[in-house]
């Protein structure tokens, strides 16, 4: 009897130690996977959106200004922000090979579909300090390489309005509470915010970047020094996730554990020429599943970048 339980336990933290040795990659790599198909489906409705909402041609690429540039460009009107959860626009960072869609929202769900607008802020090309956080090493980390602009990097962001092109002027590390950051401005402005160091939530890296040209939709005769707009800047709650689930998590972890031990009994019950194939077979079905249960208990730590 107690070599049995003795046994048992021991292959419970055998199970479990594996299971932590997986979640790590699972946290680097899988959660990749499910961004990259969270970021086909909103470039597509991103897309589908432009072709609505665009009467004539799409819009160019503006250039970037000349050293003696003094004209103003101009701001975009303000619209309602698009629903949590859809697509903003795409944002393009030159110097560290971004390209990506930008959702509404910056909760855990719409982090994990790419670079995410806080939705108390501007949208971007708006009057104001438009802010976008992103992950920076889990959920093809975004802005992984962040801390690699400097003052006159360009940053591209493309909404239903037009392009933007917005030039990096500074960078700092702040508090994960230092909310100032993203506080409304008087003028045309972005902010990027990640975590900082890579690995830690700790702090937070802010890139701040002033609006030097653009090419509107449906252009406005108002220049960016004459309109202002007036945003609540956001609270903590902005970048806090939602409520926490635990069911989905203890669900898919009793199937996980169900199959572990249905794997180990058939490996053991299965005459030894077929026991590797079932072995194999119920071995790639258990990580199927464990993918899930990752998938599902990744809600549940902390909130970071």
């Amino acid at each position: 009897m107690f070599t049995t339980i003795r046994v048992t336990v021991g292959r419970v933290v055998l199970v479990a130690g594996i299971l932590i040795l997986m979640f790590i990659p699972y946290l680097l790599w899988g959660t990749g996977l499910i961004t990259a198909r969270n970021q086909s489906v909103l470039t597509q409705q991103f897309r589908e959106d432009q072709q609505k909402s665009h009467s004539h041609p799409a819009t160019t690429i503006p250039a970037p200004p000349h050293d003696n540039a003094t004209a103003t460009p101009l701001v975009a009107p303000t619209m309602a922000n698009p629903p949590v959860g859809t697509a903003v626009g795409t944002i393009e960072i030159p110097k560290i090979n971004l390209s990506m869609t930008v959702v509404e929202g910056t909760a855990d769900a719409q982090l994990a579909q790419g670079p995410g607008h806080y939705p108390t802020t501007p949208l971007p090309g708006e009057n104001g300090n438009a802010a976008i956080a992103g992950h920076r090493t889990t959920y093809l980390h975004p802005f992984y390489s962040l801390d690699a602009l400097t003052s006159g990097d360009m940053i591209y962001i493309t909404t239903l309005q037009g392009t933007f092109l917005y030039s990096v002027f500074k960078s700092q590390v702040v508090s994960p509470t230092d909310v100032a950051v993203v506080a409304p401005t008087t003028g045309p402005q972005l902010t990027l915010t990640t975590c900082n160091p890579r690995y830690s939530a700790s702090q937070r890296l802010v890139v701040t970047a002033k609006l030097v040209a653009s090419d509107l939709a449906h252009p406005t005769s108002n220049p960016a020094s004459t309109v202002k707009h007036h945003h609540a800047a956001p609270s903590t709650a902005t970048t806090a996730g939602a409520g926490k689930d635990w069911l989905p998590a203890i669900l898919w972890g009793v199937l996980v554990a169900v199959l572990a031990t249905a794997v180990w009994v058939m490996g053991m019950r299965t005459r030894r020429g077929r026991r590797a194939l079932t072995v194999v077979v119920g071995t790639v079905v258990w990580l199927f599943v464990v993918f899930f249960f990752f998938q599902a208990v990744t809600p549940l730590l902390p909130s970071s970048y």
